[in-house]
């Protein structure tokens, strides 16, 4: 997917240099205050392009896991800071059919939460958008952690789809699989809550974004 980047991205200059690329992180855990300063944490992240955010979700179903929703407002998780990544020269019809590509390799029932998690996925719209990898440090936990999975809980060891209540939220009206975007915002003494549920009442409006039918 590397050709996307060599014909739409500007690294660097003012903002009539194209469609700014920029990065929303989330902080899962209130504990994020402490370990933001040390150079990693437990962070959500969501690409912003267009005036919409994209994200990737876990569900139990071989089909899209990439979600829109409004930028900064990702259910579940409390909103830290933005990081430009660059911008591209590509309109909204052709980044579209770009995410549609994504979204044929993102599907819910492929989430882990140290090999394939959101931050997985930002990072790779961005290698390919723009050129650039997301911060180290968005994803540096669930890079240690695949070092040292031998002392991790064996939950985080393994796939993170479990059963779901169904919550239907596709723009269009239509059912959608329920899905998890991560983490539970995680209390020192309950690391058994991996995942957060979007639900209606977390605030934001999520839609899945179609995959490519091959």
């Amino acid at each position: 997917m590397m050709g996307w980047f060599s014909k739409t991205a500007s690294l660097d200059g003012p903002s009539d240099a194209g469609t700014p690329v920029i990065l929303n992180v989330y902080d899962l855990t209130p504990l994020n205050d402490y370990m933001y300063w040390l150079g990693f944490g437990i962070f959500h992240s969501g690409i912003e392009v267009h005036g919409q955010e994209y994200g990737f979700g876990a569900h139990d179903l071989p089909s899209s896991g990439v979600f829109e929703v409004e930028p900064k407002t990702c259910p579940g998780f409390i909103y830290r800071r933005s990081i430009s990544l660059g911008h591209i020269n590509m309109p909204p019809s052709e980044f579209h059919t770009f995410l549609e590509n994504m979204a044929s390799k993102y599907h819910g029932d492929t989430y882990h939460l140290l090999s394939k998690n959101c931050n997985h996925f930002t990072d790779e719209v961005s290698l390919n958008l723009t050129g650039r990898h997301i911060p180290g440090w968005v994803n540096r936990l669930a890079w240690l952690g695949t070092i040292c999975s031998c002392l991790l809980p064996e939950s985080f060891q393994q796939p993170v789809i479990k059963e779901l209540p169904e919550y239907p939220f596709f723009s269009d009206g239509s059912e959608s699989p329920s899905i998890a975007t991560g983490h539970e915002p995680i209390d020192s003494d309950d690391v058994d809550q991996d995942r957060h549920l979007l639900s209606s009442s977390s605030g934001g409006d999520v839609s899945f974004i179609k995959e490519v039918q091959r």
